[in-house]
């Protein structure tokens, strides 16, 4: 059956995941995700700067809390967070590195928006190609 708890919607989400680098810097580096949640079962897929991937993973309602692994083609992360009304918090793990993640579901029609947006902008002369 499908999720109706506010705090778990299936669709379309975005978000990042903060990376190491340095001893105190880390870098965003986005997301863009879609989930199904079904009687505590996550399923989804999604890509980012690494490559394409696939979730798998669990979630409670009463506990507001979810596990998931982020299955890359070469590799796996382990993922936990804490769901709350800004999204999903909480941190990554992989051999040998950890971060933080914050992820939240996107705006209904947000990718329309953003694509005819996108697209009006393109039709637009830049400066440069109008001689000003």
């Amino acid at each position: 059956m499908a999720e109706t708890h506010p705090l778990f919607p299936s669709g379309e989400w975005e978000g990042f995941y903060l990376y190491p680098f340095g001893a105190h810097q880390h870098h965003q580096h986005r997301m863009e995700i879609w989930f199904q949640f079904n009687d505590g079962i996550i399923t989804g897929g999604g890509s980012d700067d690494i490559n394409v991937f696939i979730w798998r993973g669990t979630y409670d309602t009463a506990a507001l809390q979810c596990a998931m692994v982020k299955y890359y083609p070469t590799h796996t992360v382990q993922y936990r967070g804490h769901a709350d009304e800004n999204g999903i918090w909480g941190t990554w793990t992989l051999p040998g590195a950890t971060g933080g993640f914050h992820i939240w579901p996107k705006e209904e029609g947000e990718n329309r928006e953003d694509a005819a947006q996108a697209a009006e902008t393109a039709k637009k002369p830049k400066v440069e190609e109008i001689g000003v």
